[in-house]
């Protein structure tokens, strides 16, 4: 085993972290720095802070990042079909349309029910 078969990919590890890394040292040593009381206040899930750790939180937040995921996965599976539809024919296009059909139904039978309204 040569070092040389492995310069790629330490090249290729080197890269990605400096990458990842070298926008983050520069905006930390050019940007601005102006704190005040809100930017260093602790900000979660669409809520203003409290101090109480075991409030409850509504589950419509929780419900709609769900419902969210779960049709954007579903929508993610049309870009292969569209790319192997030429290979799949007639028979992959039609167990689309199912497969969209239900999508569709699922996605009124969540409107209809209130699931998406936000109050």
């Amino acid at each position: 085993m040569n070092v040389e078969q492995y310069l790629p990919v330490i090249l290729f590890i080197l890269v990605g972290a400096g990458v990842g890394v070298a926008p983050q040292v520069i905006g930390f040593l050019l940007g601005p720095n102006r704190p005040n009381s809100e930017k260093s206040s602790p900000y979660e899930c669409g809520f203003e802070a409290f101090e109480d750790a075991r409030m409850k939180f509504d589950v419509r937040y929780y419900l709609v990042a769900i419902l969210f995921i779960l049709f954007d996965l579903e929508i993610a599976f049309l870009f292969p079909w569209a790319v192997a539809l030429h290979e799949i024919g007639a028979v992959g296009f039609w167990a689309m349309m199912v497969f969209l059909t239900i999508l569709v139904v699922g996605f009124a039978y969540e409107w209809k029910k209130g699931a998406l309204d936000w109050e």
